[in-house]
Protein backbone atom coordinates (compact mmCIF):
# COMPACT_ATOMS: atom_id res chain seq x y z
CA UNK A 1 0.00 0.00 0.00
CA UNK A 2 1.53 3.49 -1.40
CA UNK A 3 2.28 5.95 2.01
CA UNK A 4 -0.38 9.04 1.41
CA UNK A 5 1.23 12.34 0.52
CA UNK A 6 2.41 14.74 3.09
CA UNK A 7 -0.27 17.44 3.40
CA UNK A 8 0.37 21.07 0.98
CA UNK A 9 1.49 22.59 3.87
CA UNK A 10 4.59 20.37 4.51
CA UNK A 11 5.40 19.61 0.92
CA UNK A 12 5.40 23.33 0.37
CA UNK A 13 6.86 24.64 3.77
CA UNK A 14 9.62 21.84 4.15
CA UNK A 15 12.22 23.39 2.35
CA UNK A 16 14.70 24.81 3.70
CA UNK A 17 14.68 28.35 1.82
CA UNK A 18 11.32 28.25 2.06
CA UNK A 19 11.03 27.45 5.68
CA UNK A 20 13.51 30.49 5.93
CA UNK A 21 11.39 33.35 4.29
CA UNK A 22 8.53 32.16 6.12
CA UNK A 23 10.12 32.28 9.87
CA UNK A 24 11.41 35.76 8.51
CA UNK A 25 8.00 36.92 7.59
CA UNK A 26 7.09 35.65 11.31
CA UNK A 27 5.15 38.81 12.89
CA UNK A 28 6.76 41.23 9.78
CA UNK A 29 6.39 42.56 6.49
CA UNK A 30 9.75 42.97 5.18
CA UNK A 31 11.00 44.21 0.95
CA UNK A 32 12.54 41.38 -1.53
CA UNK A 33 15.88 43.06 -0.54
CA UNK A 34 15.45 42.63 3.09
CA UNK A 35 14.71 39.02 2.82
CA UNK A 36 17.84 38.34 0.96
CA UNK A 37 19.63 39.97 3.35
CA UNK A 38 18.11 37.53 5.78
CA UNK A 39 18.09 34.56 4.33
CA UNK A 40 22.08 34.63 2.77
CA UNK A 41 20.67 33.96 -0.73
CA UNK A 42 20.57 35.43 -4.49
CA UNK A 43 17.55 37.74 -4.97
CA UNK A 44 16.42 35.72 -8.21
CA UNK A 45 15.93 32.15 -5.92
CA UNK A 46 14.40 34.40 -3.21
CA UNK A 47 11.99 35.99 -5.32
CA UNK A 48 11.13 32.02 -7.15
CA UNK A 49 10.51 30.69 -3.77
CA UNK A 50 8.55 33.77 -2.48
CA UNK A 51 6.65 33.11 -5.84
CA UNK A 52 5.87 29.38 -4.59
CA UNK A 53 4.83 30.65 -1.03
CA UNK A 54 2.30 33.07 -3.12
CA UNK A 55 1.11 30.83 -5.39
CA UNK A 56 0.34 28.57 -2.19
CA UNK A 57 -1.59 30.88 -0.49
CA UNK A 58 0.81 31.45 2.31
CA UNK A 59 2.62 34.57 1.68
CA UNK A 60 1.44 38.23 0.09
CA UNK A 61 2.35 41.00 -1.30
CA UNK A 62 1.32 45.03 -1.00
CA UNK A 63 2.79 47.74 -3.16
CA UNK A 64 4.49 50.16 -0.75
CA UNK A 65 2.45 53.27 0.21
CA UNK A 66 5.35 55.33 0.31
CA UNK A 67 7.61 53.99 -2.34
CA UNK A 68 5.40 52.79 -5.05
CA UNK A 69 7.73 50.92 -6.80
CA UNK A 70 8.63 48.50 -4.24
CA UNK A 71 6.40 45.93 -2.42
CA UNK A 72 5.64 44.47 1.26
CA UNK A 73 5.86 40.77 1.97
CA UNK A 74 3.53 39.35 4.33
CA UNK A 75 2.40 36.09 5.81
CA UNK A 76 -1.65 35.47 5.45
CA UNK A 77 -1.85 34.48 8.99
CA UNK A 78 -5.21 32.86 8.87
CA UNK A 79 -4.32 30.42 5.88
CA UNK A 80 -1.51 29.61 7.77
CA UNK A 81 -3.25 28.72 10.63
CA UNK A 82 -5.48 27.15 8.63
CA UNK A 83 -3.14 25.05 6.82
CA UNK A 84 -1.47 24.07 10.10
CA UNK A 85 -4.12 23.01 11.48
CA UNK A 86 -5.25 20.61 8.59
CA UNK A 87 -1.47 19.06 9.11
CA UNK A 88 -2.30 18.40 12.33
CA UNK A 89 -5.25 17.01 12.09
CA UNK A 90 -4.17 14.71 9.07
CA UNK A 91 -1.35 13.07 11.30
CA UNK A 92 -3.72 12.95 14.50
CA UNK A 93 -6.64 14.55 15.67
CA UNK A 94 -5.43 15.09 19.21
CA UNK A 95 -2.66 17.47 17.56
CA UNK A 96 -5.31 20.10 17.59
CA UNK A 97 -3.84 23.52 18.96
CA UNK A 98 -5.46 25.52 22.24
CA UNK A 99 -4.84 29.43 21.76
CA UNK A 100 -2.79 31.12 24.05
CA UNK A 101 -3.87 33.48 26.67
CA UNK A 102 -3.28 36.73 26.75
CA UNK A 103 -0.22 38.10 28.17
CA UNK A 104 -0.09 40.68 30.88
CA UNK A 105 1.62 43.86 31.76
CA UNK A 106 3.38 44.46 28.34
CA UNK A 107 3.50 47.23 26.81
CA UNK A 108 2.97 47.58 22.68
CA UNK A 109 2.98 51.07 20.79
CA UNK A 110 1.60 51.35 17.33
CA UNK A 111 3.09 54.36 15.19
CA UNK A 112 1.26 55.71 11.81
CA UNK A 113 1.66 59.13 10.03
CA UNK A 114 -1.69 60.66 11.31
CA UNK A 115 -2.52 58.19 14.50
CA UNK A 116 -6.23 59.07 12.74
CA UNK A 117 -7.14 55.67 12.09
CA UNK A 118 -5.03 52.69 11.27
CA UNK A 119 -2.94 53.31 14.62
CA UNK A 120 -5.48 54.12 16.95
CA UNK A 121 -7.67 50.89 15.60
CA UNK A 122 -4.63 48.45 16.15
CA UNK A 123 -4.25 50.08 19.51
CA UNK A 124 -8.03 49.74 20.93
CA UNK A 125 -8.14 45.95 19.13
CA UNK A 126 -5.45 45.00 21.40
CA UNK A 127 -6.70 46.39 24.21
CA UNK A 128 -9.95 44.98 23.34
CA UNK A 129 -8.63 41.23 22.59
CA UNK A 130 -6.64 41.30 25.81
CA UNK A 131 -9.35 42.49 27.86
CA UNK A 132 -6.56 45.52 29.01
CA UNK A 133 -4.01 43.17 29.95
CA UNK A 134 -2.18 44.41 27.55
CA UNK A 135 -0.94 48.54 27.82
CA UNK A 136 -1.44 49.05 24.14
CA UNK A 137 -0.99 53.18 22.72
CA UNK A 138 -0.61 54.65 19.73
CA UNK A 139 0.94 57.67 18.25
CA UNK A 140 1.45 59.57 15.10
CA UNK A 141 5.06 60.95 12.98
CA UNK A 142 2.60 63.80 11.71
CA UNK A 143 -0.21 63.65 13.59
CA UNK A 144 -3.81 65.05 12.32
CA UNK A 145 -6.18 67.02 13.97
CA UNK A 146 -9.01 64.46 14.59
CA UNK A 147 -9.40 60.52 14.03
CA UNK A 148 -11.03 60.27 10.47
CA UNK A 149 -15.19 59.51 11.03
CA UNK A 150 -15.00 56.50 9.55
CA UNK A 151 -12.55 54.89 11.30
CA UNK A 152 -14.51 55.89 14.84
CA UNK A 153 -17.39 54.38 12.43
CA UNK A 154 -15.92 51.09 11.38
CA UNK A 155 -14.91 50.11 15.00
CA UNK A 156 -18.02 50.90 16.39
CA UNK A 157 -20.11 49.11 13.96
CA UNK A 158 -17.55 46.24 13.87
CA UNK A 159 -16.37 45.34 17.29
CA UNK A 160 -18.15 47.57 19.30
CA UNK A 161 -15.60 49.89 20.12
CA UNK A 162 -15.88 53.45 21.12
CA UNK A 163 -13.22 56.15 20.22
CA UNK A 164 -15.18 59.44 19.62
CA UNK A 165 -13.51 60.66 22.32
CA UNK A 166 -9.75 60.15 21.49
CA UNK A 167 -7.62 62.40 19.84
CA UNK A 168 -4.59 62.04 17.86
CA UNK A 169 -0.86 62.75 19.69
CA UNK A 170 1.98 63.07 18.35
CA UNK A 171 5.22 61.08 18.57
CA UNK A 172 7.36 62.98 20.88
CA UNK A 173 4.45 62.57 23.50
CA UNK A 174 5.38 59.14 24.09
CA UNK A 175 9.23 59.65 24.12
CA UNK A 176 10.97 58.59 26.92
CA UNK A 177 8.25 55.33 27.99
CA UNK A 178 9.35 52.15 27.55
CA UNK A 179 7.72 50.11 25.66
CA UNK A 180 8.02 46.00 24.85
CA UNK A 181 7.74 46.19 21.31
CA UNK A 182 6.84 48.85 18.83
CA UNK A 183 4.92 48.57 15.84
CA UNK A 184 5.16 50.56 12.27
CA UNK A 185 1.73 50.08 10.50
CA UNK A 186 2.42 52.50 7.89
CA UNK A 187 5.10 52.33 5.20
CA UNK A 188 6.15 56.14 5.21
CA UNK A 189 6.24 56.11 9.41
CA UNK A 190 8.53 52.86 9.15
CA UNK A 191 10.97 55.26 7.10
CA UNK A 192 11.25 58.14 9.69
CA UNK A 193 10.19 56.91 12.69
CA UNK A 194 12.84 56.82 15.26
CA UNK A 195 14.52 53.68 15.90
CA UNK A 196 13.04 52.10 18.57
CA UNK A 197 14.00 48.43 20.35
CA UNK A 198 11.75 45.81 19.06
CA UNK A 199 10.55 47.25 16.36
CA UNK A 200 8.60 45.67 13.95
CA UNK A 201 6.28 46.64 10.51
CA UNK A 202 3.27 46.14 9.47
CA UNK A 203 2.66 47.23 5.62
CA UNK A 204 -1.13 48.78 5.88
CA UNK A 205 -2.13 50.70 3.21
CA UNK A 206 -3.99 54.23 4.24
CA UNK A 207 -7.64 53.62 4.10
CA UNK A 208 -8.34 57.01 3.53
CA UNK A 209 -6.56 57.09 0.50
CA UNK A 210 -8.93 54.69 -0.90
CA UNK A 211 -11.71 57.27 -1.12
CA UNK A 212 -13.90 54.19 -0.14
CA UNK A 213 -15.34 53.94 3.59
CA UNK A 214 -15.36 50.37 3.14
CA UNK A 215 -11.94 50.53 3.00
CA UNK A 216 -11.70 50.99 6.85
CA UNK A 217 -13.85 47.83 7.41
CA UNK A 218 -11.10 46.13 5.62
CA UNK A 219 -8.45 48.11 7.41
CA UNK A 220 -9.98 47.14 10.94
CA UNK A 221 -9.97 43.59 9.94
CA UNK A 222 -6.60 43.17 8.68
CA UNK A 223 -5.37 44.61 11.88
CA UNK A 224 -8.02 42.26 13.74
CA UNK A 225 -5.96 39.67 12.34
CA UNK A 226 -2.91 40.47 12.83
CA UNK A 227 -3.37 41.70 16.53
CA UNK A 228 -4.97 38.20 16.62
CA UNK A 229 -1.72 36.59 16.00
CA UNK A 230 0.38 38.95 17.40
CA UNK A 231 -1.10 37.48 21.01
CA UNK A 232 0.71 34.12 21.27
CA UNK A 233 3.83 35.99 20.32
CA UNK A 234 3.66 38.56 23.43
CA UNK A 235 2.30 35.54 25.51
CA UNK A 236 5.90 33.47 24.70
CA UNK A 237 8.00 36.75 25.31
CA UNK A 238 6.13 37.51 28.72
CA UNK A 239 6.83 33.58 29.89
CA UNK A 240 10.13 33.88 28.64
CA UNK A 241 11.23 37.40 31.23
CA UNK A 242 8.86 35.52 33.86
CA UNK A 243 11.54 32.52 34.00
CA UNK A 244 14.17 34.42 33.78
Amino acid sequence: MASPEPPPFVRLAAHPLRWSLLTALAGRDLRVRELVERVGQPQNLVSYHLRLLRDGGLVGVTRSSFDGRDSYYHLDLDRCSAALTATGAALHPALLREPAPAAAGVTVLFVCTGNSARSPIAEALLRQRTGGRVAAASAGTHPKAALHPEAVRALAGEFGIDLAGQRPRHLDAVAGQRFDHVITVCDKAREVCPAFPHRRHWSIPDPAAAHDPGAFRRTAAELDTRVRHLLPELAAAQGKEDRS
